[in-house]
């Protein structure tokens, strides 16, 4: 493992952090990059790792077909992901809450450990292709800290344990991506891991991040979307 790869694992770690202390300190600041996020999610899926994943595909002599069921398949699989552990749910006294924070924390820590795989697998392909799904999954990342800690205080839990888990939740990319950069990934299912990642992405940014964004309608919002949708097709042009 080479010091980029090193460098952005530990930038992961200190997004998902920065992200849990915003959550406590610094609402205000949430919507714009809840916007940033949204688009640069969108962006690096279309612009980067979707034509990627084809391209390799190609070279195996996997149907395009094939891709693109896996990209569905995966959008499906985080929808009912969020339904069945995110959603809110009645309390034995009738408010209305969020499932219980460890037990919503905690998924979040896997799909964290799988954000590390995505920069891992994405590296793989070439070190521009991880840089670019590295830039989006930071941005991700610090979204994932200020969930982690939300759904642990929004369910009574004492702030040491919302600390206890957001800890894991910044421990667990660089996990994934030390693993996945120290296993060699068979061309084939490279190629359908990162249409995982495609599908991931697209439901993260498009259902999950965009609707926070609808909470505050001006046109600083919309105008971080599109900054970060221009400044991924820029350096998905130039590197």
């Amino acid at each position: 493992m080479n010091w980029v790869i090193l460098g952005l694992a530990f930038t992961t770690f200190c997004s998902t952090l920065i992200g849990g202390t915003f959550a406590i300190r610094l609402r205000k600041a949430l919507p714009y990059f809840f916007a940033f996020a949204a688009g640069s999610l969108i962006a690096v899926s279309f612009f980067d790792i979707l034509p990627e994943s084809l391209n390799i595909s190609a070279s195996v002599n996997l149907s395009v077909r094939d891709i693109m069921i896996t990209v569905v398949a995966s959008f499906l699989f985080y929808s009912f992901l969020e339904k069945f552990l995110l959603v809110h749910y009645h309390e034995e006294d009738g408010g209305h809450g969020h499932v219980m924070g460890p037990v919503g924390a905690g998924s979040l820590v896997i799909h964290s450990f799988l954000d590390g795989v995505a920069i891992g697998a994405a590296y793989q392909v070439n070190t521009s292709v991880g840089l670019l799904v590295a830039l989006a999954v930071i941005f991700h990342d610090f979204t994932d800290g200020i969930n982690t800690v939300t759904l642990m205080l929004k369910n009574k839990q004492h702030v040491r344990n919302a600390t206890i888990f957001l800890a894991m939740d910044a421990i667990a990319p660089v996990l994934g991506v030390t693993i996945t950069t120290l296993i060699m990934i068979n061309q084939t299912v490279l190629a359908l891991v990162l249409a995982v990642f495609v599908g991931e992405f697209i439901y993260i940014g498009a259902v999950n991040l965009m609707p926070e964004t609808r909470k505050y309608p001006n046109w600083k919002i919309a105008a971080s979307t599109m900054l970060a949708i221009l400044l991924i097709l820029a350096l998905t042009s130039v590197i």
